[in-house]
Formats: structure tokens, C-alpha cells, sequence
């Protein structure tokens, strides 16, 4: 156990100011996450060392297609998670504590995670999996060593954080891949149990760090899938962010308590992609369907592919020193004077 930040004892409970739900926990209870319990007055981590997954990943799965393509990150990840999304693809890590109050992990302390990630020749380390705000403490800790050590910090979250923690961490972290999971409210209550504003606000609120942003939307037949959803998104990316954030549309296939839903015809990520275009965003991509166009980045200014993509593995690519080979213009991103075709592992 490890002292949790960001709490204030209130009414004999204790209040987390971590994650936006900001729970009121009673003596020997845990908030919403499952692994910050109140014992003794005093909020504790329980995840704190408690490494649950590690894992080398080409950065183009987070999915970050503008952070140091072709680059490999170390993954890692605690148990845990402050959602509880029906369509949850790593539940059986996110969801145990709730479930069964059992916090699985192995000791790994924050040095040893950046051995490790330096060791297998990684660029970065990515706090991801689960999510990351639930592990704050110990992705803190570790973001400090990485940072010094020249390695890229990157969150993959569902945009949950409150405003003091986004801004305690801000200075080490690099890149952020957030779920926006819809543009109703309803969605937000229904599917993950967070609210639209909240993320919206959170979104905002890595955009004015400086933290370069990519935003996923796992488009779900039924629930999320509606041109006017897609137009609202988009409108949010280009006149609150910046026309330039990468939009990532995935397609969903049934899994954990989602099951009632049909995999994603084809037909609306395209759709998806053509109304994110047509409202004046740059670079909008296509995922988790085999064999679809939609993963190349195109240059703003001439339209050719500046890094082109099979499988989220490089077959090619025209930058240098982070601009487009062809016609000179820059690229936003972090990193993206990289250009090793090939160099990302299966």
C-alpha cells in the first residue's frame, strides 16, 4: 500500500479528488475504482508496485499514429478501473477488484519498469490497459524516472482525470490516445457509467497542457453510430481542440456485456470518416477492420501519404525532420521526424 494523493478527510469518510467521480469513502470502504480503500482515515493506493501487465507494443496500437511512428512502447498496466464499460475488451483485469476485491499484480518498482522499457530498446513507456488515473501514484513515479532518462510518457485513458492530477503529472507526460466513447450523455450512463461533460472537460483540459492528443470513438451499432453523433464529435475536435487531433474510428465486435450489438458494418466507419473530413478535421483513420483503407497519414497540404500503414505495421514513409517529403510542410505530432518502415513488431 502506498499513501494515495489527492484526498481530504470530510464528514468522518475520506474524499478522493483523483478521477472526476471524486468518491466519498467510508472507513474500510474503496471508491469506484476498486483500489483506493479508506483505512484509518487515510486513503491508500493498493495497486501501488503491483505491475498486472507488461507488454511491447508498436506505438500504433495505443492507437497513436502521430507519436514517433514506427517506435515500440512498453506497456503496462495495474488492475483497476473508475469505468465499468459493458464492451470492456480487458475486463478481466479492469473489473477484478470490483468483482472479487482481489489485487493481482507482481512487484515491479518504478525504476525497474524503466529498465525494462530502455533494456527491449523501447522509446516510450504507455500507462494503458486499464486505466491509468486508477495507477496515478505509481504512473507518476514512474513518469518521472522515464522522463529523465530521455523516454516519452504516453496515458491511455478514458479522459477521467480531474484538473489538479492532469496538471501534477503534466509536466512528464508527452502524448495522451482518450476514448470519447459518443456524444450523448446517455451513452456515457449507459455503456461506461462517466458522463460526456466530464471527458469533454478532461479533453479540454490536456489540449491547454500542451499534451499532443489523439482521441479513439469505438463506433457501436445502436448506440453511438449516428451522423449526428459523428458531426457533433468532430465539431468538438476542430473548434475546442484543433483541427489537427487525430480522430481514431474502431469498429466493435461483441465482447463481455455487450453482446446484443452486431459488429460494425463497414459502411458507417466510412461514413464516420466522411463527416469528420467534411467538417475540416486533418487526419481521421479507420481501425480493427483487416484490409480497410483508412490507416495512411496524409499531408494537410499536398494530400499524399507522408506514412503509409498495413496492420498498424510501417510500409513507408516520406518525412523528414518532421515534414512531409514531398511538399515541405510540417507534421503535427511528437516525433515525427521518424521514418523506420518495417521497424514496429507484429
Amino acid at each position: 500500500m502506498k499513501e494515495a494523493m489527492f484526498w481530504s478527510p470530510e464528514e468522518g469518510k475520506v474524499r478522493c479528488g483523483l478521477c472526476r467521480f471524486r468518491c466519498l469513502i467510508a472507513e474500510g470502504q474503496r471508491g469506484l475504482c476498486g483500489v483506493r480503500e479508506n483505512r484509518g482515515g487515510v486513503l491508500y493506493s493498493l495497486v501501488y508496485g503491483l505491475c498486472l501487465a507488461e507488454q511491447i507494443d508498436p506505438i500504433e496500437k495505443k492507437p497513436l499514429f502521430h507519436v514517433m511512428p514506427g517506435s515500440k512502447t512498453f506497456s503496462i498496466a495495474t488492475a483497476g478501473c473508475n469505468f465499468h464499460c459493458l464492451h470492456c475488451q480487458n475486463a478481466d483485469i479492469s473489473q477484478s477488484p470490483r468483482s472479487h476485491r482481489e489485487i493481482p499484480g507482481r512487484q515491479l518498482s518504478p525504476a525497474a519498469v524503466v529498465r525494462q522499457a530502455l533494456a527491449v530498446g523501447c522509446e516510450s513507456i504507455s500507462y494503458t490497459y486499464t486505466e491509468p488515473t486508477i495507477f496515478f501514484e505509481y504512473a507518476l513515479d514512474i513518469a518521472v524516472l522515464a522522463h529523465e532518462a530521455g523516454l516519452k510518457n504516453i496515458f491511455v485513458s478514458n479522459g477521467y482525470i480531474t484538473p489538479e492530477a492532469l496538471g501534477t503529472i503534466a509536466p512528464y507526460l508527452d502524448a495522451a490516445n482518450i476514448d470519447l466513447k459518443g456524444f450523448r450523455e446517455r451513452d456515457y450512463r449507459e455503456l461506461a457509467g462517466g458522463t460526456l461533460q466530464g471527458v469533454l472537460e478532461s479533453l479540454k483540459e490536456y489540449h491547454r497542457h500542451g499534451i499532443w492528443l489523439e482521441i479513439t470513438t469505438l463506433v457501436i451499432p445502436g448506440h453511438n453510430d449516428s451522423d449526428q453523433e459523428f458531426r457533433g464529435i468532430a465539431r468538438f475536435i476542430r473548434e475546442q481542440l484543433d483541427p489537427l487531433v487525430p480522430w481514431h474510428l474502431t469498429a466493435f465486435y461483441p465482447t463481455y456485456r455487450l453482446l446484443e450489438a452486431p459488429p460494425t458494418p463497414i459502411s458507417r466507419l466510412r461514413r464516420a470518416r466522411e463527416i469528420g473530413l467534411e467538417e475540416g478535421l486533418q487526419h481521421v483513420y479507420l481501425g480493427n477492420i483487416p484490409g480497410e483503407e483508412g490507416e495512411d497519414t496524409l499531408c494537410p497540404g499536398c494530400g499524399k501519404a507522408v506514412v503509409s500503414r498495413h496492420r498498424l505495421r510501417l510500409s513507408l514513409a516520406h518525412l523528414e525532420n518532421g515534414c512531409c517529403g514531398y511538399c515541405g510542410i510540417a507534421i503535427a505530432g511528437v516525433g515525427m521526424d521518424w521514418s523506420r518502415p518495417g521497424s514496429s513488431p507484429e
